[in-house]
């Protein structure tokens, strides 16, 4: 065997046939790329924070103007019934002529409502002429209300006092009268309306919605001012499914 041979057919050293193991070395994060990381997570959450105080910022202020901070506005100067009541069925009412008028026939408008004796003092005259005002004072929206005198003793109004708020002995519901005035019992007439705690019922005005349901009565001797803006914000509010006329 030659030299040559001999050197092409020797084993290898053992480092050649080992695998070799190689390490790679990275650099460690530093101190100021954390600190930027922590920065830009911050001002993320604090965006997401004020983005959804913006959204709920208009629901929490609602809340707290109707149930907190309640405005003036928002306020009836006059009493809600709660619930209304519905006209009796059952009510006897009369034209002055003497020819009975159903209940059901005062549906159909908004009705502002004295109830007095047909003699009318004092305070039955501020109330009529109160009635009368106030339904001048809506202009084009008075076509859906309409006004009602209950004469509740059997006593038949002068004329002079009918002549003064435009009815007549024919004006009588159904239909748009200038002023309706009808004979009701008195002790019947509790079933519907009802006075103020220390008041009579000819102390008040009762509103009357389109259903036939007494919904509000307003203070003894109501400031025509206040009372108009209680019945135009109920004007308002119905104009989606009321109209004028029966």
């Amino acid at each position: 065997m030659s030299a040559t041979e001999s050197s092409a057919t020797a084993p290898t050293a053992a480092s050649d046939r080992e695998p070799l193991l190689n390490l790679s070395v990275h650099s460690l994060p530093s101190p100021a790329g954390d600190a930027a990381a922590a920065t830009r997570t911050a001002r993320g959450r604090l965006l997401m924070l004020l983005v959804l105080l913006v959204c709920t910022l208009p629901v929490v202020a609602s809340y707290l103007a109707y149930f907190a901070f309640r405005p003036e506005s928002r306020t009836n100067y006059s009493d809600l019934v709660t619930p209304p009541r519905s006209i009796p069925a059952g009510l006897a009412l009369a034209a002055l002529d003497g020819r009975p008028v159903a209940p059901t026939s005062l549906r159909g408008q908004w009705l502002l409502v004295v109830v007095a004796g047909g003699a009318c003092d004092e305070r039955c005259e501020r109330l009529l002429w109160l009635q009368r005002q106030l339904h001048e004072t809506l202009g084009r929206e008075k076509d859906r209300v309409d006004k009602v005198w209950l004469v509740d003793d059997g006593v038949t109004p002068r004329r002079a006092t009918l002549e003064a708020i435009g009815a007549s002995t024919r004006s009588a519901v159904p239909g748009l009268q200038p002023a309706s005035v009808l004979g009701v019992d008195r002790a019947a007439l509790a079933a519907w309306l009802e006075p103020g705690v220390g008041s009579e019922l000819e102390d008040h005005l009762y509103i009357v919605d389109p259903r036939g349901e007494w919904m509000m009565r307003t203070p003894p001797r109501p400031e025509p001012a206040r009372l108009k803006r209680d019945v135009e914000k109920l004007l308002r509010a119905s104009a989606g499914w009321d109209q004028p006329g029966r």
